[in-house]
This record gives C-alpha cells, sequence and structure tokens, in this order.
C-alpha cells in the first residue's frame, strides 16, 4: 500500500521580488548618479578605459593654450607647487586629479605629475570613457 504525502515541496524560486529589487536599486541609483556636480572645467579628455571618482580631490586642469586651473581657479605654471602645496596642507586623504585637454604636449601633465610625486601626493589621470 502506497501512502501519498499531503506536503509537497515545489523547487521552484519565484524570481518576481528579486528583480522588484534590482529595479528599485537601479533607478535609485540612476536619480543619485544625476545629482553629483563636479568641480571642473569642460575640457575635451583622451578616451580611454577606466573610471574617475572625484569625492574631496584636488582637480587641477590644463587646457590646449597651456592655461592651469585648480578648480577653476586660474594659476601660472611657477604658481602651481606653491597653491597645490596650500590647498593639500594637512589633508591625508586627497588626491590631485589632472584633466589634460588633448593636444596637449605631454610635458605639461608630466610637470604636474613631477610636483605630486615630489611632494607625495596621490595622483589621478582622468580621462573620458570609450
Amino acid at each position: 500500500m502506497k501512502f501519498r504525502s499531503r506536503n509537497k515541496v515545489t523547487p521552484e524560486f519565484n524570481m518576481s521580488s528579486m528583480t522588484d529589487i534590482v529595479f528599485l536599486l537601479l533607478i535609485f541609483f540612476m536619480l543619485t548618479s544625476t545629482m553629483v556636480t563636479t568641480n571642473a572645467l569642460d575640457l575635451n579628455l583622451p578616451k580611454a578605459k577606466g573610471k574617475t571618482e572625484n569625492n574631496q580631490n584636488v582637480s587641477v586642469n590644463i587646457t590646449k593654450e597651456l592655461e592651469y586651473f585648480i578648480d577653476q581657479d586660474p594659476v601660472a605654471e611657477d604658481n602651481l607647487e606653491a597653491q597645490l602645496s596650500g590647498i593639500m596642507a594637512g589633508a591625508e586623504d586627497k588626491a590631485i586629479v589632472l584633466r589634460v585637454e588633448q593636444g596637449v604636449p605631454i610635458e605639461k601633465a608630466v610637470t604636474v605629475m613631477d610636483i605630486a610625486n615630489r611632494n607625495h601626493y596621490k595622483i589621478v589621470l582622468a580621462v573620458n570613457p570609450k
């Protein structure tokens, strides 16, 4: 005599609640990413794979006209190291985000990288994603 059990466990998994959570997270991140504003000039950056995060960092911009800017403030090339030392004084977790427009000689970017190296600052080269 064969008895059938009344309580059968179904091995199925319902994905509808998981997809709801994923869509809610997607909407949240899309809305919060539009609220982030960068404190930088509008430059035509070279393209590369990678991503630059700009949280509590100092931005150094070099335009095609070889003008230097620190967070939208124009700076002479000779005063660049003194200005960066003043801004970065006492900051442990700050980094320099270097934005160099396309067509600028590499020597100008290396100058800023050398300043960061001599003063032991972290430096990140900003690019546009491909």
